[in-house]
């Protein structure tokens, strides 16, 4: 195995002896000048290719390693970052190397099976594991081919500054018939914000607003109306919900920049908390578009993230700038909701699109003509996805009140067990479930305790309200973050008497931490900025999250719960528990995130077992026209399907290519949202963008209706049919069923390395 030093240099002799970029002069027939000419100064419109992505974006890739966080400076300095990657000039590159080619997989996929793009998947996340593992300046006849068919980078770039550059760039790509894409940091598990032969909108440069953009939100000062304008909008819906303050945050804006704006302002006098993201440079648009899931911000207390929004501003495909929110909601405090329901939403149009002064914006209603229902926009901008609806330039999120527990920031404790040789030799005697970097994080008695907490209090002499105090933000951390009243130390004890164990009291370690995600520390390579985590990795590993309703385990039991799903269970995110309260009864997250009670990752859903035993006891399959809400959309990767359309009780088939499983398999879209809410997203998207200018990959799109006749059919294939010409030997590629196993033990190893991240 050739040294790093040594595979970057012969990656890069390879990559600048290469031809000019392959996206160079693209659709040179279209008058780009004309664009250019609308674009402000400081705005930029460029050519781009396989050139810039290779001697831009791989060598974080070849020159740095794998790492799950910043346990010390030093590390740092030797560990990959999506923050070295953002603001390269091209704006191609991707916190996974691999979605730069065709679901996210540089083999060239014509008639591949899935078990083929699986194996392959594995093959680069061996690097987890194994540092140095896949390299990919040692794969020439992927990697570095700038002719590979599988090359999924836009040809052209567009850099905008303000809205009137964003407003040209549709409006043109309108006139000429162009696809466009979508990119904050590029955090798509799905490879949706690139796409070949498009023109990528990369909003990374765009206005940022978050350092000044808190408005506290007192009910005396406001009218009693809203402003014909929406300016004081959100904040009346603000003070509906009995919160202290909103935060305009742009669209080239990440967590670590929002984060930061909220700390300064709390610094400076104020009292705010907001609900967020563990990483650092993810977005704020994707991650809340995808649900928003917050294990560690106080997700579980105040609510999912498409419910912190309050306003959205955008630009349409019609390249109408416009702004909306709700204007009318109902009190559904007697339903058992803790927000209003929204009942009507106004939007506006601004009328004059070429100014940049934002101070001289004008907003009025929009044309007869118009043809779009902001009620549906704001149902399924919540939920339904980013980079397909248009491109998002601002959104008022709700800010909450500073919990008086501690003298902090945000105040918050995290609960950890203790890896003291005592307790590891009296109470966590388990050991980790997969691997010793967890310690007794995955202990099973630590494991079982955090999800008796969360998800059946009760048993525990815990309220509701104690419980929904406490999250966890992802696979094998099973570390409570909490925020206001809680009451963990007590229910430790309850739950150690409960299992006969003697003693402990003293192996769950509390510790106060703010209500931001750690911060690299003094020295290290991003000083400061919150965590990136985890690090960017080479393959976008295709895991999926079954939501388990919380109902489900209430029913049979946190231990029987465990038996079924045996180690997969450590791999979980507890970032629920008020999510199906705090829903203000309009927005198109499905149901199955509102009841669930833990998502956990990894389960092999390519197996029988799953879809025919353990499905239908969580889920209502009887309504064979009606497929329930599953899957989580949160790293949900490309290639993962529901079950054979024909047998839900059967796997999709991993020796069928992605064509077959397209046409004979539940999609991953309809396990995410359900037949019914995804048919309601995808009619609104035809009337959005019916000619699907934004069609990223794996995204909402409008679609064709076919007759039920013909529907009917549509050749789908039979497993007699691939079991007759089966074209991958088993014993050269792993069954589906397999590689779930591998993918729980990378997962496990990934997240096991990342832990360290979270040491305050």
């Amino acid at each position: 195995m050739k040294s790093l030093t040594a595979a970057a240099c012969s990656l890069f002799l390879i990559t600048f002896g290469a031809d000019a970029a392959a996206g160079e002069g693209w659709r040179a027939d279209l008058p780009w000048a004309i664009l250019e000419s609308k674009l402000s100064t400081s705005a930029s419109l460029i050519d781009t290719g396989f050139k810039d992505y290779a001697s831009e974006c791989t060598p974080e890739f070849v020159n740095f390693r794998y790492g799950g966080g910043h346990a010390s400076p030093e590390d740092t300095w030797s560990i990959r970052s999506t923050y070295a990657l953002i603001d390269q000039p091209s704006g191609l590159c991707l916190p996974h190397l691999a979605c730069g080619y065709d679901r996210c997989n540089p083999r060239p996929s014509a008639n591949h099976t899935y078990d083929l793009h699986a194996q392959d998947i594995t093959t680069m996340a061996q690097e987890v594991a194994v540092p140095d593992a896949f390299n990919p300046a040692l794969q020439d006849s992927y990697f570095n081919d700038p002719s590979n068919p599988s090359l999924d980078l836009p040809s052209k770039v567009l850099h905008p500054v303000d809205a009137s550059d964003v407003v040209a760039a549709i409006q043109f790509a309108k006139e000429h018939g162009l696809e466009l894409s979508v990119k904050n940091s590029g955090h798509s598990w799905q490879g949706a914000s690139s796409k070949k032969n498009t023109l990528l909108v990369n909003m990374n440069r765009y206005t940022r607003y978050a350092p000044t953009g808190i408005t506290n939100c007192d009910a005396q000062s406001l009218g009693i109306a809203i402003k014909d304008d929406l300016s004081d909008q959100p904040c009346h819906l603000s003070v509906a919900k009995n919160k202290p303050a909103v935060i305009r945050v742009g669209g080239g804006e990440n967590w670590d920049k929002t984060y930061r704006a909220v700390k300064d302002a709390n610094e400076a006098g104020g009292l705010y908390h907001i609900v967020g993201g563990a990483s650092g440079s993810v977005s704020p648009m994707g991650w809340t578009f995808q649900a928003g899931l917050s294990g560690d911000t106080g997700g579980t207390r105040y609510g999912l993230g498409a419910d912190q929004v309050v306003q959205i501003e955008m630009v349409l495909p019609n390249g109408f700038h416009v702004k909306f929110g709700p204007t009318e909601w109902k009190d559904a405090s007697a339903e058992g909701f803790t927000v209003p329901r929204t009942i009507g939403v106004t939007g506006l149009c601004r009328t004059n699109p070429e100014e940049r002064d934002e101070e001289k914006w004008v907003w009025e209603d929009c044309p007869n003509d118009f043809g779009i229902d902001f009620m549906d926009l704001w149902y399924a901008i919540r939920g339904g996805g980013g980079g397909t609806w248009g491109v998002v330039l601002s959104m008022h999120l709700q800010l909450h009140d500073y919990v008086p527990q501690l003298h902090d920031y945000v105040p918050s404790v995290e609960y950890r067990a203790s890896s003291s040789e005592e307790c590891l030799a009296t109470v966590f005697t388990g050991g980790p479930l997969v691997n010793p970097w967890q310690g007794p994080l995955t202990d099973p008695l630590n494991v079982e305790f955090v999800a008796t907490y969360v998800m059946t209090p009760s048993v525990l002499n815990v309220t509701v309200h104690q419980s929904r105090a406490c999250g966890s933000p992802g696979p094998a951390f099973n570390m409570p973050m909490c925020y206001g009243e809680e009451a963990i130390s007590q229910a430790w004890i309850t739950f150690l008497q409960m299992k006969n164990v003697t003693g402990g009291t003293e192996c769950l370690e509390r510790s106060e931490r703010g209500g931001l995600p750690s911060s690299s520390p003094l020295g290290s390579r991003f000083e400061g900025q919150i965590a990136d985590l985890p690090s960017p990795g080479i393959a976008a590993y295709a895991i999926n999250g079954v939501l388990v309703p919380k109902a489900w385990v209430e029913k049979v039991g946190v231990q029987s719960a465990m038996n079924m799903f045996g180690p997969r269970f450590i791999s979980n995110y507890y970032t629920f528990g008020s999510a199906a309260v705090t829903t203000d009864q309009a927005n198109s997250v499905s149901q199955a995130h509102r009841d669930a009670g833990i998502m956990i990752l990894g389960i092999d859903t390519g197996s029988e077992t799953f879809w025919r035993d353990i499905a239908p006891e969580m889920f209502d399959l009887k309504d064979k026209t009606k497929f329930p809400p599953i899957f989580g959309s949160n790293h949900a990767a490309t290639g993962m399907t529901g079950p054979r359309k024909d047998d839900w009780t059967k796997p999709c088939p991993g020796n069928w290519t992605f064509e077959e499983r397209l046409a004979g398999c539940v999609s991953f879209q309809e396990a995410i949202y359900g037949t019914e809410t995804l048919k309601r997203l995808e009619a609104i998207k035809k009337v959005v963008d019916p000619n699907n200018m934004f069609a990223c990959n794996n995204c909402i799109r409008a679609t064709e209706e076919k007759d039920e006749e013909a529907a009917d059919q549509e050749e789908v294939p039979t497993q007699e049919d691939k079991d007759d010409g089966v074209a991958v030997k088993e014993e050269d590629v792993g069954s589906t069923s397999s590689y779930h196993r591998k993918s729980f033990l990378a997962i496990a190893m990934m997240i096991g390395a990342a832990v360290n991240c979270f040491v305050y």
